[in-house]
């Protein structure tokens, strides 16, 4: 039996017509045009739509999947061609998210349309998260958050547990009471006001840093929002353990092993560890060891290349590097709340003071460039100054109270170098109302670039060590020439600054006032966000040049580019002499130790 043929015959057309072939006809012609068509544009569409000569065509026409491409060059998965490479064009560091994909396959027209939108921020850096949370108005932690890495115990706390090795020269024991403040001060010469004073140690901000962030109220357990990452070790402490009589493997050993301990985290690669930072309440000259000799001085954990990624915030920086940064030193006042730092203001701004200017300390008759001696025979000569000389072997130069009394009966204090670059006793004084001299600008101005203002004739007075040893400068002169409203003023920003140089008591937080802890975390975070937002618009300051970090620390906002300055003189003498210029300062900081041997601040 044969088979019907799909398609209508003629014949049959002619028994269906009823005798009408003519139409038939046309009915036939009309069905093989129509297939004919239909092959056409199934061709079109099937075949030639997905040739490569087609997808570089002029003329294309969308389909509901189809996407535009993205301006950055990036992968597309879902899409069955990738549009041509522009030379122009970077490769972006990671792939954008595929949630964001499949978002832009589901709304085509708004893909479209935030595509051809200037782009704000990159969804392909991993901290983008982190940067949104500060746009949410309703968030008082919005852009604050600080995530805190849970180290093992034996980067801090098993440190505390043994803390009469702390220090080869003094018990560290009692001053590890009341969260690192130390033991509470008597009043006997009537100097403190009624609360919140402590015999606190110099080299206790590791755990008095570490104690304030525990109570920071924008902690958060999820790292992708937070601003910054905190490393609570106790880098102070740990250091302090071991540079007398150990080899540098032993002074090493902790730095390696917390690089080692982070670099598995995946915190730390976000960013590979630029958004991570610690304490260390010393100087860095103790983490710059230059050497692998035995005999050189303290740890490398400021030279460890995961290190120089991080921030380390010290009581003195390197003027030469670019990942340490100063904070204050530890006074003996640290506040409850709000109204203790304004009773203490307002009773310093209500102190008579009977001393044109005075100081504390003692010479040193081993450094030849030491202006100390000086500075005692000036003040030994002059009626207007007090001197409290410390190498007498008394005890009234390791006495807060002696020592906050002269400053309080002060208009000036002078504050030269100590062993090295800085001294906890300028921030004593101020905290006296006393307005410090400086005569190098590394004791103070590169140092606290985040606590003090930058422009430093508002609150303090320098006079170059030059002029000293020269003896071309009469400090009583100098500091008379200032008119009585200048230093009014000069005295008034003293008072004012005294927040922000303090560290409040870590078991209670002020209520309006930013102290020096604040100031550092806004100072972290700051930076840390800046530099997020410099790497997603491909923002890198290709001229930058370490040994003139001093510089770039004064820059105002806005500002990248530096030139010469005044004070080059005061931080390129090392090197004129074909030395490395912080060997001298390694040297200073073996020397301040002799201070800590006598107890001396």
């Amino acid at each position: 039996m044969r088979r019907r043929s799909v398609l209508p015959s003629h014949h049959d057309d002619m028994e269906k017509g009823g005798g009408k072939p003519a139409s038939s006809r046309l009915c036939f012609i009309a069905t093989l045009c129509a297939m004919f068509w239909v092959l056409i544009f199934y061709f079109h569409f099937a075949v030639v739509s997905n040739e490569p000569d087609a997808q570089a065509g002029g003329v294309r026409i969308a389909r509901a999947r189809l996407q535009l491409p993205e301006p950055d060059g990036a992968a597309r998965h879902d899409m069955p061609l990738e549009p041509p490479a522009r030379a122009s064009e970077r490769p972006p560091p990671v792939t954008r998210p595929k949630e964001e994909e499949e978002e832009k396959e589901e709304n085509p027209a708004a893909a479209a349309r935030q595509e051809e939108a200037p782009p704000k921020v990159a969804a392909s850096y991993p901290f983008e998260r982190a940067l949104k949370t500060a746009e949410n108005k309703s968030d008082p932690c919005g852009g604050r958050y600080i995530y805190v890495h849970e180290l093992p115990p034996r980067f801090n706390e098993d440190m505390l547990r043994d803390c009469e090795k702390l220090s080869v020269w003094t018990n560290m024991c009692r001053f590890m009471s009341n969260d690192g403040l130390g033991p509470p001060l008597s009043d006997e010469e009537g100097v403190f006001s009624s609360t919140g004073w402590y015999g606190t140690n110099q080299f206790s901000v590791d755990v008095i840093f570490g104690n304030r962030m525990k109570q920071y109220e924008c902690l958060t357990k999820d790292s992708s929002i937070a601003a910054a990452v905190f490393v609570p070790f106790y880098a102070g402490f740990d250091i302090a353990r071991y540079l007398w009589g150990h080899n540098i493997s032993t002074r090493d050993a902790a730095s390696l092993d917390l690089v080692d301990w982070l670099m598995k985290k995946p915190e730390w690669n976000v960013m590979g560890g630029r958004d991570h930072f610690l304490v260390a309440g010393r100087i860095t000259w103790d983490f710059r060891r230059l050497t692998e000799e035995e005999s050189d001085w303290g740890s490398k954990l400021l030279f460890l290349p995961a290190a120089k990624n991080m921030s380390m915030l010290v009581v003195e920086s390197s003027p030469w590097n670019s990942n340490d940064f100063g904070i204050p030193y530890p006074t003996y006042f640290h506040p409850a709340k709000d109204a203790d730092v304004f009773l203490w203001q307002d009773r310093m701004r209500s102190l008579e003071r009977p001393w044109l200017f005075s100081f504390a300390g003692a010479p040193r008759p081993g450094d030849p460039m030491s202006i100390r001696g000086q500075l005692i025979d000036q003040c030994r000569s002059s009626s207007v100054c007090k001197l409290l000389e410390c190498d007498l072997g008394e005890s009234k130069c390791h006495s807060p109270s002696t020592i906050m009394k002269m400053f309080q009966s002060s208009l000036f204090c002078l504050q030269p170098q100590g062993d090295s670059y800085t001294r906890r006793s300028a921030f004593d004084s101020m905290l006296a109302g006393c307005i410090p001299v400086f005569f190098h600008p590394g004791s103070a101005y590169v140092q606290y670039t985040w606590h003090l203002p930058k422009n430093y004739t508002r609150y303090s007075v320098f006079i170059p060590e030059d002029d000293i040893r020269a003896k071309d400068a009469s400090i009583e002169e100098r500091l008379k020439s200032i008119h009585p409203d200048v230093v009014k003023n000069m005295r008034e920003e003293v008072i004012n600054l005294i927040p922000r140089v303090i560290y409040a008591d870590p078991r209670s937080k002020l209520e309006t006032l930013k102290d020096a802890f604040d100031v550092s975390i806004e100072a972290i975070i700051n930076k840390v966000t800046k530099l997020r937002r410099d790497i997603m618009a491909g923002r890198e300051d290709k001229d930058f040049i370490e040994e003139n970090s001093w510089k770039y620390s004064l820059l105002e906002d806005g500002q990248r580019t530096i030139g010469p300055h005044e004070w080059d003189p005061f931080f390129s003498k090392p090197k004129e002499k074909g030395g490395d210029p912080s060997s001298s300062a390694a040297e200073a900081a073996k020397n301040s130790w002799k201070s800590e041997q006598r107890g001396q601040n």
